[in-house]
Formats: structure tokens, sequence, C-alpha cells
């Protein structure tokens, strides 16, 4: 194999000749520049130099093996190279955010402190670096939707039933013939390792330990293969969350690839086709340089043209290459003729799509907006659901419902499945509890949920999930006060 020096590779610094360093290899990228998802500059900011800590939390380890060229890996670097970048990276100096994330975990409280799902997030923001928590936080637009999610919750109350034998409460349930310890899971979130190191072995690991179940996403940080090591155990259910590319040859490995590896369903993702506007992520690179400048902004050379505004953020490109003519007489037969895993379709907003799920044969179906990070002013999932039960009941009794966003309560999973939810997701919530305390978070969070879902269970006068009814619920009008966490 060959090798270069530093010298050698910063010549090649430029559209027609382009070169970078990733792990001490390198890599010739000329003919990906412009095909990359998050747009040509991503790749030129380190034309001829070390992309590693910018490629590697945002990339599995397999990225390059599999849309490179072999024909593209060059080599690596000689000795006397490595050394220079090894000292160059002990030598330099640490931003202001990487030093107040070094204050913020040195304060962080012991794990036994968080009571509530809305510790470990508040938490977890203060100990994230900035441009992780503004990916992880970011809302479409306005943040109406995203708000919405959770407030949806408050219009619910309960008709709890006494004189009821409680006890023994048993919260387990099954979704798609796989057992669950409580009737939540780990919905499918990107980049898990902005947050944590290990990033979505975590999450695998804190699911086998706490008996619940993970759905891991197209664009997670670490290769499929690498999540489905990390399993407890050979028989541990992973579920796949697919964005399905445009092109069907790509699409069709992907989905063989995760069905070889013993992923146990394919959740379809239809609510998420083009990058939106998430304008806290948007922003983060902006507000970073300011913070580093102490609140001065650069006044250099500007290639701005009017309306040329990228809102790309952190993982904007990564869905650019979506397929954008999905349909129901189209697209489930083809997944159907590439596996016989059961299909869910994850992002379901209307009653009407609900319903033309259970017709295309669908084994489930997620109501969700994405976590109020697509388009604001899309429904609540909560409402979505309870509409679902008033004018199509007979959808619950076809298909497997599952529903996520906003939840921040046992009291939330209980209101979702006294209504005919089977299953409750939660994406951000485990993000953050892994940020912030890694595998024991994600336990830990299960833990919380599970003591709250129980004493709720027993206070509504059951004991197994599959006594909560339409009738333990009821909407109201009035409006609540906030609750005060």
């Amino acid at each position: 194999m060959s090798t270069f020096t530093l010298a050698q590779v910063a010549e090649h610094n430029n559209t027609s000749s382009c070169w970078v360093i990733i792990r001490n290899k390198v890599y010739d990228v000329t003919d990906f520049i412009f095909n990359h998802p998050g747009g040509p500059q991503v790749i030129m900011d380190y034309a001829g130099k070390d992309a590693t800590t910018a490629f590697v939390p945002i990339h599995p380890s397999d990225t390059l093996n599999k849309y490179l060229p072999r024909g593209k890996h060059l080599g690596t670097l000689d000795e006397d190279s490595i050394r220079e970048l090894r000292a160059a990276s002990e030598n330099k100096g640490k931003s202001r955010d990487e030093l107040r994330v070094e204050e913020a975990v040195k304060d962080k409280p012991p794990l036994g402190r968080m009571i509530n799902v809305q510790d470990i997030e508040e938490t977890a923001k203060k100990i994230l670096p900035y441009k992780a928590m503004a990916y992880y936080a970011s809302a479409a637009d306005d943040s109406i939707s995203y708000s919405e999610n959770a407030r949806a919750f408050s219009r619910f109350f309960f008709r709890p039933r006494v004189m009821k034998a409680v006890s023994g409460v048993d919260p387990s349930t099954i979704m798609l013939g796989f057992k669950s310890s409580v009737p939540i899971y780990i919905s499918g979130s990107a980049l898990a390792r902005l947050g944590h190191p290990l990033g979505e072995a975590n999450l695998t690991r804190g699911a086998y330990k706490s008996g619940i179940l993970q759905m891991v996403s197209s664009n997670s940080s670490m290769s499929y293969t690498q999540i489905a090591g990390a399993r407890g155990s050979s028989e541990q259910p992973l579920f796949f969350q697919l964005y399905k590319h445009k092109s069907d040859d790509i699409a069709g490995r992907r989905i063989r690839e995760v069905e070889e590896l013993g992923y146990k369903a394919i959740f379809l993702t239809v609510d998420a086709l083009v990058p939106s506007n998430r304008e806290l992520d948007t922003r983060a690179p902006h507000y970073l340089e300011e913070y580093e400048n102490q609140g001065k902004i650069a006044h250099g050379e500007s290639t701005y043209k009017s309306g040329d505004v990228s809102i790309l953020g952190t993982a904007g490109g990564l869905i650019v290459n979506n397929d954008l003519d999905m349909t129901w007489e189209k697209t489930i037969p083809w997944i159907r003729s590439v596996t016989k895993l059961p299909i869910v379709v994850k992002g379901i907003q209307c009653v009407a799509d609900a319903v033309l799920a259970v017709e295309a044969g669908c084994e489930g179906i997620v109501l969700s907006n994405h976590g109020g990070r697509q388009l604001d002013y899309s429904l609540p999932p909560m409402e979505v659901l309870y509409k679902i039960r008033c004018e199509r009941p007979d959808v619950f009794a076809k298909t497997e419902v599952y529903i996520d966003g906003g939840v921040r309560r046992g009291t939330d999973v209980l209101k979702a499945l006294c209504l005919g939810a089977r299953m409750v997701g939660l994406g951000r919530a485990f993000l953050y509890a892994q940020s912030a305390y890694g595998e024991a978070g994600v336990v830990h969070l299960v833990r919380i949920l599970e003591r709250e879902i129980k004493f709720a269970m027993a206070s509504l006068g059951v004991r197994t999930v599959d006594q909560l009814v339409p009738e333990l619920v009821e909407r109201v009008d009035w409006q609540p006060l906030s609750p005060k966490l």
C-alpha cells in the first residue's frame, strides 16, 4: 500500500483533485465532491487535510468501504506524518465550547438524582457539545408541532376505576411478536455518536438490559453490523427504520443487509422525504463562531448570494437522496418483493392514510410527525390516534398501531394505550439519556417510565395492558394548566 506525506496530500486541495485524510488513511474523493449529500463545501473545507474529527462522529465505520470505489482508497500517511498529526492534535488548544462541556461534565449530577424524563433532558443539554445539542433539540420552523406533540397529552384525562384487584401489575406487552417489559420502544434516531462515543451501542445494550425493543435508524452513526454486534444476545430483536433511497438497487441492498444481520422488521419512514427547516440546527455554526470569538462576528469576504441559504444543518444531507415518488401501490409491493420481514409505515398523520396502510397489508403503522422536526403544524400524533379511535376503530383490529412524539410521562404512555396504541416510541429522550449517562442512562430512563406506568396502571384499576380501554380516558375541551416539573 502506498504511503504519503502531509505535504503530498495538501497539494490535492481543489475540485480537480481532492484528497482527504481519515484515520491516517488517504482517500481520493474528487468524483464524490458534487455528489455529497451535504453539498460540495462540506468536502472542500477539508480538501488536502485531515477530516477525521468531522467525519467519524456522523458516519458509520463502513461508509468508505461501501460508497467509495476501492481504487480511490489511495494508501496511508507515512509514520512521520502520523506523528505530526498526533502532535498537532495534542497541542491544539481547546475551543470555548469544549471547555464549557468539560466544566459541565464535572458538575453533572449523579444518575440517581434523575427522577423524571425532563431531568435527563436538561442535564444532557448542559453537557452536550453545542452542535450535538442543536441537532437533537431542533424542530421545524416555529416548533409549534414539537410543542403541541407534548401538550396534546394534557387534553386527555383519566377516569380511574376503583375497588379493582391490582396486585402484581404487569406492564409487559408484545410488538410484532416480540415481548417488551414495558410498552415503550426506542424509536429510530440518527447520529447517536454526536452525544457519546459509543452511541447506538449504548441504546442496544440498554434495551437488552431493560427488556425493551429498539428501532435502528438508516442514518445511524455506527454501522448496522456494529449495532447488531452490540446486542446482549443473538436473540435480541432489532427493527430497522428505512429511509428508502431513490435507487431501488441501493435500497434493496440495504434491506437485504439488515435482514441477513437478523433485524426483524422494516419501518418505512414516510414523513421525512426532504430536508426541513430546523433553524436551531442551521444556526449552530454561526452561534459557535460568535461564541468562540466572544460575540464578535467575523467579517470576511462573503460568497453569499441573495436567497442562497442552506438549511441542511448537521444531518439534512442524509435524506437528500430519499425516494420522493413512493406510493402505496408501488412501494409496499416492491418492499414485499425484496424481503419477507414485516412492514410498518412510520409517519402516518391522518385517518385516511392509516386506512390505506391497512389496505396495503402493512403489519403496523406509527402515528408520527417526526417529532415535530418536519412539517410544522402537522397534527400531534395523539390527536391523530384519537381521530382514528372515533372515526375508524376497525383499524386497531387490522394492524398494530404505535405512536411517538411528545412523550414525557408514564401517564402519556397509558393514555395512548387506552385509545388503542400497542406501543409508544421515544427518540430524543433516549438520545439524551445515552449522551449524559451512557448505557446506564438508557436503563435508568426505562426504569423511570416503568415506575410511572406501573403506578398509573394500579391507580386506574388495571393489572395488564390489555385492560387499558377507551372508557378509561376522556378528552377535555378546557385548557389545563401547564405541568410544573
